[in-house]
This record gives structure tokens, C-alpha cells and sequence, in this order.
């Protein structure tokens, strides 16, 4: 076993936290120390040892400290500020340089926890330590800078390291390589690792992990993260204003933001933790953090784990759940599960127990549900599988998915061992393994014929739930954008292509509100890597749900721009379209998920192009450049919706307001199939043995009239009926 303790002399305990031959020319152990005071002091300058607002003890003063059985091992470098009142400090021990704000005989308060300002019963190493503070019983802080009206009570041990990261994949100066902390997203078998950073969204990580071709894409990308939070050793962890730490065992090389609540934590290591007044973050009981960042507004309960990790903001960690080597997206929930090296976009619902999630892409909208098992099972001589979802993903109970699968769109799996590898290229669509007939079935469309409450509900609650005060990463939460219009225009591609493989005339297609029903299934090809044989249920109403849902999309697009432009009339609009760089009727085909923003393919190579370049350079010009194709998505929008207009109306002012009227029964339908879908729950005799009558089922479950999200969608229907009537009126 090799020796790891070092003996050295006693007087030096506090001191040398930079060794010499780490230090920059002409500076000294405390200069990074001194730089972040004097930022956060609006100093111009701060010297090395002593500066203002500190001064040194009067002897008045060190005679009551020592009365108090407090120890110093050197006085001189005790520094206080005034007012300052001696008999706050006892029992507490002091090494290196010391430095404290105002200290007065006031009572700190948080909820129903009440502690005097001061100093008792602990050990204080090289610390600056803020105004109206409480310490109490900590026996170990070292090299913290500690903000105002902060109490810390009850932590084991609490220090930096003088090559603190603070949950950064950088290295310090004078580190090996193989010390950076990288986080294997998307591929268990790390060929899209990415470096986690305090700034970090969901669309920085898919840019870095997902074009893995693009070589020189990612090194710029490694250069830029290690240029900004690398660099010299020495940088002290921060506690920030405001801020509450109890009853924690170790608290290693973290930087908390203000504001934030921490309670009986086994082991945070290696951290950034935001927080601020208006999204405070809070980390509770028997929850262990290694080597990560923590989102503004966060939360973790309950003896969650977390190692090499990114939590987005206003996301939450509960009841044991873990989340390793994983980027999880802005407003989600994961609790009784386990997370492995997955991307998740903002929006993701994992709270039931006993659901595993492994090698993922999932893009966001998404829930999984209990004992969900997805992607455990590699078809694969390595572990180098993955699984990509679009936006929606909903895997039922007890699921189990291979490796490797991709799906659409709001892509709902029913219970079942699914034993092949699956591409299923519909979205809005049911997924279901039928053991009975030993065959694969997709009914496209499930959603739009089937469940709207599901649909309109799912949506509604993403913006419900979107509870940030700053939103960095811009999430599109309507289900249908130009993303879903693309899959839409595809699957109804495969579905005309496997009609005619099936023996139907081009008039039978036409004709498929009367032959809905009687054309149950077709075959289909390439939904599954097996031999078995896979089906289309309910083809013809299917394809003519597709046609609806685009029309839909295209016609509200399109009311919605009129109404926010609302001096264009209909020529300007389509001069307007015809100078754009679609030429009019030509649509831009290829939309990415950048994080839950979507964005043309084009924008997102021309962001790639310029970083490798290095006409972008920084990560804060990138999220600049996020912010750019945010102001530019409403004409995106409008430009796609248009095109998917003209592939099957005409360009005229007259067939357009002919549209906008079929658009707004469409809406109607909607609103009513909202109700209808959901009161089907209401209609089951089944759900009603439970209950003694039908007024007690009322009074437990609510009637389906007044459900809060039927109640919405008629407030929609009415808000888009008045906006169409509106624009026929003008134009």
C-alpha cells in the first residue's frame, strides 16, 4: 500500500496553498483569492494581505478571543472589519490568513432554524467570511470565500483544493490530462464524450455529442472549455450570499451560488451549484453529488446520486434516483430510477420506480414509465449501442427496448418485451407488440385520431411547468413545428409507398374516408430488425389524419404571423415569400433539435463552419448565436408553413381564406375531440365500481367538463376562432 500521509511542519498549517513553482511571476497564494474580492467589492485594487475594508485586531479585542478559548497561529494575520463584537467568537481555532466581515449580536432565521451571528466550535483555515454570519460546529473549513448572512451549521469537513474544478471538464495548471473529468453522453462506450461547464444547455451538449464526424468541430470545442475555466491553480470555493449549509458530512472543491438551502448532504465533490434569489436551488438529505453542475432552481432529495453530470435549470433529482455520466434538460423530474450516459432535452417526466435509461438521445416532451427498460440489451458484440426519440417520447409500462433503436415524434410504446431492434420513422403513433400474432404493429397518427386530451395535455403542462426566470435554452413546446410537418411529410411517403405494395388503387387512396374502415392493415418493411413481420393498423385514416395535422399546422403558422404583422395584407405576404431565401414555395426540409430549440440544418452547419474557423470563440458567442436563430424562428416558421401550404392549395387569396375556415373546424374538432378522449374515461363501467354512486366519482375524480385541460382547449378554441375571424375580416 502506498503512503499518502506527509508530515510537515506545524506552521505552515494554513499556508502554501499554491506551491512556489505553481505561482505566476510576481504573485502570491492569495491572488486569485484577492481578485474575486475585489470583483465582488467593486475595488479597483486589493492588496495581497490586508486590504480594505480589513483591519487588524485591537488588543481589547484578541483579549476577549482568547478569553473565549479561541486559538490563532499567528494574530497578525486575523483581520476583522468593523463593527465587530469579539464575544461572538468561541471555542474555534484559526490558521493562514483570516479575514472577517461585520459581525454584530444578531439572530440568522431560515424557516424555523434560528442560530446567533458568530463563530463557535469550529476550525477556520485561509477563509474570507462575510457579514452577519453564523458558524457553528463545523470543525473543518478551509479556503472558502463565504458571502453575507450565511449560516453553516453542523458540516464534517468543508474545503478547496488548490486545483478545484468546481465541476469543470478543465484541467489546472501543472495537471495531467487524465485528470479531466469527461461525461460519456449518448454511448456507454464514451466515443461522444463531452466536457461538462458551468454555463452548459442541452443545445451545447448535442452540438458537441452529436456531430462526432466534425473532428475539428470538437476540439475547438475541448480548446474553448479549457481556455475559460482552466488556467492557474488556486481559485477559493464560494459560498454565496444568503446561503444555508446544515447538518452535511463532506462539502469538497464546490462553489454554491446565493440563496441555496443544502441539508443533510452525504458528499458533495467537484461541483457547481447555481442558484440566485429568484431560482434557488436546494440539495437535501442523504444526497451524494460528484464531479457536476447544478442548475439555477434545482432541486435533490431523498438519497439521490449524481456523478459526472449536467442538471439543467428548475430540474429535480427525488427518491433515489441516479443519474450518471448524463446531461438532463431544463424543467425535468427523474425519482426511482437510473440514469447512464444519456442526452435528455428539457421536458423529460422519469418518476416511477424501477425504470432504467440507458445510452439515450431523447429529445425532449418526454415520459418513462415504471419499470421501463430501455436500451439494457445490446445487439452488439460491444457495449457501443444507443438510442435516439424525438420529441414526446412516451414508453409505457414495463417496456423493454434495444439497442439500437430510433423513433419519431411523439412515439407511444404499450407494455410489452420488444425483442428486435426497432426504427419507427411515424410519429404520433402507437407502438405494440403483438405476441398473439407474433407480429410488429404501428398505428400512425394514435395520437390525432385517438387521444388529443394526451396530445394538447402534454404541451400545456411544458409551459405550465416551465417555471425559469432566465431561459437560456429556447424549447419549442408545440407539437407540431416544422420538426414534426418534416416527419409527418416523410411518413406519409412510407405510408403511400406501402399502400401501393399492397395492392391498393390510387383511387382507393383518394377515396379513404369511405374505405378507412375497411382497410384495417397493411403490411410494412424496415419498422424492426426482425423476420417476424410488422403491420400498419388503419392505414387510410392514418394518412388522411397526416394531411389533416400538416393543413392544420400550415393554416394556424400562418394566422398566427398575419395576426402579429397585422399592416402585411395577403399580395405583400406572398412578395415577401417570394423574395425569401425559400424562393416561395421551395421549403427547408431539414430541422434540428438544438437542446428543444428547433433550428434549420443550414444555421446549425454555419455555427459549426464558424467555430471551427474561430470566428466564434467563446461559448457565450455560441449562445449568442442561439439567441440569433431564436429572433429568426417566427420567419423560419412562417416560410416552412407556407411551403407545406403550397404542396396542396393554391397560392390565392381566395383558396386561402377557404383554408383558414376548414383550419378553424379543424380547431372546433379538436376542442371536442379533447373532451371526448377524456370523458371516455368517465364512460368506462369499470372506473366507477370503485366508487358508491356516481356523485362520490365526481367528487373524487371531477367531472370531465370541468377538467382543467378541456376547460384550456376550449379557451384555445375560442381564442383561435376570434384570431381567424379577425384576419378574414382584413384580408
Amino acid at each position: 500500500m502506498m503512503k499518502e500521509i506527509t508530515i510537515l511542519p506545524s506552521d505552515r498549517y494554513g499556508y502554501d496553498f499554491i506551491s512556489g513553482e505553481l505561482l505566476p511571476p510576481g504573485k502570491d497564494e492569495y491572488w486569485l483569492r484577492n481578485e474575486h474580492q475585489a470583483a465582488r467589492l467593486g475595488a479597483d485594487g486589493l492588496a495581497s494581505r490586508h486590504p480594505s475594508p480589513w483591519r487588524r485586531l485591537k488588543a481589547h479585542e484578541l483579549e476577549i478571543l482568547v478569553k473565549n478559548e479561541n486559538y490563532c497561529s499567528d494574530w497578525n494575520n486575523f483581520f476583522v472589519t468593523d463593527p465587530f463584537e469579539p464575544a461572538l467568537v468561541k471555542n474555534s481555532a484559526f490558521y493562514g490568513l483570516v479575514r472577517l466581515g461585520r459581525l454584530q449580536d444578531v439572530l440568522l432565521k431560515h424557516h424555523d432554524f434560528s442560530v446567533p451571528a458568530g463563530i463557535r466550535n469550529s476550525t477556520i483555515i485561509s477563509c474570507d467570511i462575510g457579514n452577519d454570519m453564523a458558524i457553528q460546529d463545523c470543525p473543518y473549513i478551509s479556503h472558502y470565500i463565504i458571502g453575507d448572512i450565511c449560516i453553516l451549521s453542523r458540516i464534517d469537513e468543508m474545503q478547496t483544493t488548490n486545483h478545484a474544478k468546481f465541476g469543470n471538464g478543465a484541467i489546472k495548471d501543472g495537471e495531467s490530462e487524465d485528470v479531466r473529468v469527461w461525461i460519456d453522453v449518448m454511448n456507454e462506450a464514451g466515443g461522444r464524450s463531452i466536457l461538462p461547464f458551468a454555463d452548459m444547455i442541452s443545445a451545447d451538449a448535442f452540438l458537441w455529442a452529436a456531430y462526432r464526424d466534425d473532428r475539428e468541430l470538437s476540439e475547438r470545442l475541448t480548446a474553448i472549455t479549457q481556455e475559460y475555466y482552466g488556467g492557474p491553480r488556486g481559485a477559493y470555493g464560494v459560498i454565496g450570499n444568503n446561503t444555508v449549509i446544515r447538518s452535511c458530512a463532506v462539502i469538497k472543491d464546490v462553489t454554491v451560488g446565493e440563496c441555496a438551502y443544502i441539508k443533510g448532504a452525504n458528499k458533495l465533490k467537484n461541483l457547481t451549484i447555481l442558484s440566485s434569489n429568484e431560482e434557488s436551488t436546494q440539495i437535501g438529505e442523504g444526497v451524494e453529488m460528484v464531479n457536476g453542475i447544478v442548475g439555477y432552481g434545482c432541486h435533490a432529495f431523498y438519497g439521490s446520486k449524481a456523478v459526472r453530470f449536467v442538471m439543467g435549470r428548475n430540474s429535480n433529482l427525488k427518491y433515489g434516483a441516479r443519474l450518471i455520466h448524463s446531461v438532463l434538460g431544463d424543467n425535468s423530474t427523474v425519482s426511482c430510477c437510473e440514469l447512464l450516459n444519456n442526452l435528455i432535452f428539457p421536458i423529460h417526466e422519469q418518476h416511477h420506480n424501477n425504470s432504467f435509461l440507458i445510452a439515450g438521445l431523447i429529445q425532449g416532451m418526454s415520459n418513462i414509465a415504471a419499470g421501463a427498460t430501455i436500451g439494457s440489451n445490446h445487439n452488439s458484440r460491444a457495449n457501443d449501442g444507443e438510442l435516439r426519440a424525438g420529441r414526446g417520447f412516451w414508453p409505457g409500462l414495463s417496456v423493454t427496448l434495444k439497442h439500437s433503436s430510433r423513433f419519431a415524434s411523439f412515439v407511444l410504446i404499450s407494455k410489452g418485451n420488444y425483442p428486435h431492434e426497432l426504427n419507427i420513422p411515424l410519429p404520433f403513433s402507437m407502438v405494440n407488440n403483438n405476441i398473439n400474432k407474433n407480429r410488429l404493429e404501428v398505428m400512425p397518427a394514435y395520437f390525432w385520431m385517438h387521444n388529443l386530451y394526451a396530445l394538447e395535455r402534454n404541451s400545456r403542462k411544458a409551459a405550465d411547468r416551465d417555471r425559469r426566470k432566465i431561459k437560456i435554452q429556447h424549447i419549442e413546446m408545440d407539437y407540431l413545428a416544422p420538426d414534426t410537418a418534416e416527419e409527418i411529410i416523410n411518413a406519409l411517403s412510407l405510408l403511400d409507398a406501402w399502400i401501393a405494395e399492397a395492392g391498393l388503387s390510387p383511387a382507393d387512396v383518394q377515396a379513404d374516408t369511405a374505405q378507412a374502415n375497411v382497410v384495417r392493415t397493411i403490411p410494412a418493411n424496415a419498422l424492426e430488425r426482425g423476420k417476424r413481420g410488422a403491420v400498419i393498423l388503419k392505414p387510410l385514416r392514418a394518412r388522411s389524419a397526416y394531411r389533416r395535422m400538416l393543413h392544420f399546422y400550415a393554416m394556424k403558422t400562418l394566422a398566427l404571423w398575419f395576426t402579429d404583422h397585422r399592416n402585411t395584407d395577403f399580395s405583400e405576404f406572398i412578395s415577401l415569400m417570394k423574395n425569401s431565401n425559400t424562393t416561395g414555395t421551395e421549403r427547408v426540409k431539414d430541422w434540428v433539435n438544438m437542446g428543444g430549440q428547433i433550428v434549420p440544418a443550414f444555421r446549425v452547419d454555419e455555427l459549426r463552419k464558424n467555430i471551427r474557423e474561430g470566428s466564434i470563440k467563446t461559448w457565450e458567442a455560441i449562445h449568442g448565436v442561439y439567441d440569433e436563430w431564436h429572433n429568426q424562428y417566427g420567419e423560419d416558421r412562417v416560410r416552412h408553413a407556407w411551403a407545406v401550404y403550397c404542396m396542396f392549395k393554391k397560392a390565392d387569396i381566395d383558396t386561402f381564406k377557404t383554408e383558414l375556415k376548414a383550419a378553424l373546424e379543424t380547431r372546433r374538432w379538436i376542442t371536442e375531440q379533447v373532451y371526448i378522449s377524456r370523458a371516455k374515461d368517465f364512460h368506462d363501467p369499470f372506473r366507477r365500481i370503485t366508487y358508491r354512486n356516481r356523485a362520490e366519482m365526481e367528487s373524487v375524480a371531477g367531472k370531465a367538463e370541468e377538467n382543467v385541460f378541456v376547460l384550456q382547449a376550449k379557451t384555445d378554441g375560442e381564442a383561435f376562432a376570434a384570431m381567424v375571424q379577425d384576419l378574414l375580416d382584413r384580408i
